[in-house]
């Protein structure tokens, strides 16, 4: 009887707290791990971003000729941030010529995509460092984790970068790129720590029929609104992820009304930061987590 009587004390007293208790932890995405410290998308990177402590790695992912799924923003070197295996530039004229698609892993692993200053990111570390394979990003944060036993297990926010224009040129057509990606999540057994994130609702849509079990990510570049991008996908996803600026109070109440979480991107102010918190966003991809972490714990 006393047990039943505290029971109902405390559901009395505590129950308007329960939904508060059971929110999960602002999500603190760390942009191509931490492009405004160290060379985007790259091992040092999300190691330092995990250093730094991020609750999950944003990255971006390829398909290589040989079928490699490579972490690389763009299907080809990007002219602003690479070097040639000869230490040669990049003409933007030419950058879509070094097609990733079109070389091995073995060709690609030769260029150099840290040492090239950048004007937008004039805090970045300079090093010699090349595009790694996500197999290799795995495994490197997972041995971190490892040795780092006081380390909160971390998730992995994997965009796949795919479009229509793009397919069998920069990259295979949608069915081959989720199944040469979800082989190696599930090998690597990582999938229950996964999100996947695109612009292009084509591999969104597979991987909701194949694999239901996968978080999903739908990114937004466009205003067309809530309802008409969600219309355009098919199904609710997991989080909705529109640019920044694109956020007001009643599209992130709208998402939470629809059981959607809301996360911006790429945030790299400590003020906008800090009011994008307080308007209830679940979380934020930032080039400088750094300035994030300061800013909001």
């Amino acid at each position: 009887m006393k047990k039943k009587y505290f029971l109902a004390l405390f559901l009395l007293c505590f129950a308007p707290f329960i939904p508060l208790m059971a929110q999960k932890e602002f999500d603190l995405q760390g942009h191509r791990g931490a492009r405004g410290l160290l060379p985007e998308n790259t091992i040092p990177a999300f190691l330092e971003a995990l250093r730094l402590g991020v609750t999950t790695l944003e990255m971006d992912v390829v398909v290589s000729k040989d079928r490699q799924i490579v972490v690389s923003h763009e299907p080809f070197f990007n002219h602003e941030i690479s070097l040639t295996p000869r230490g040669e530039t990049i003409a933007a004229s030419d950058e879509k010529k070094h097609n990733l698609y079109q070389m091995n892993y073995a060709e690609i692993r030769r260029y150099d995509v840290g040492q090239r200053p950048n004007s937008r990111f004039k805090q970045q570390k300079k090093m010699s460092v090349g595009k790694p394979l996500l197999s290799e990003v795995i495994d490197s944060v997972e041995q971190y984790l490892a040795n780092n036993p006081e380390a909160k297990p971390v998730f992995y926010n994997i965009e796949t970068k795919i479009t229509p224009a793009g397919d069998g040129i920069f990259h295979p057509k949608p069915d081959t790129f989720v199944s040469l990606l979800m082989d190696l999540i599930i090998q690597k057994k990582i999938a229950n720590r996964v999100a996947i994130q695109s612009f292009d609702v084509r591999t969104l849509q597979i991987i909701h029929r194949t694999h239901p079990e996968i978080k999903l990510v739908l990114l937004v570049e466009n205003q067309d609104g809530l309802d008409k991008n969600l219309a355009r996908l098919g199904f609710l996803p997991a989080v909705y992820s529109p640019f920044y600026l694109f956020v007001e109070e009643a599209l992130i109440k709208k998402c939470h009304e629809k059981g959607i979480l809301i996360i911006p991107w790429t945030v790299n102010e400590a003020q906008k930061m800090s009011d994008l918190k307080k308007m209830g966003v679940d979380g934020l991809i930032t080039d400088y987590p750094d300035i994030a972490v300061k800013t909001l714990r």
